[in-house]
């Protein structure tokens, strides 16, 4: 998962996890620049997975 890939598709991935995941709120899907392992910390903690699992998930979108 790069920046830019995961900049440009953000939007797109954070409506398709928070279809999945319903108890991610707007703040749980904050994504700043540089600033990824943040949010895969906070979803980490969110879904109770580890944050390579995260990584993959989004991944996959």
């Amino acid at each position: 998962m790069t920046t830019m890939n995961l900049k440009g598709n953000w939007n797109e991935i954070k409506g398709k996890l928070k279809q999945k995941y319903g108890q991610l709120t707007d703040d749980d899907l904050t994504f700043a620049e540089g600033k990824e392992d943040e949010l895969l910390g906070r979803l980490q903690k969110r879904l109770g997975k580890s944050k390579e699992d995260v990584r993959k998930e989004i991944e996959e979108f």
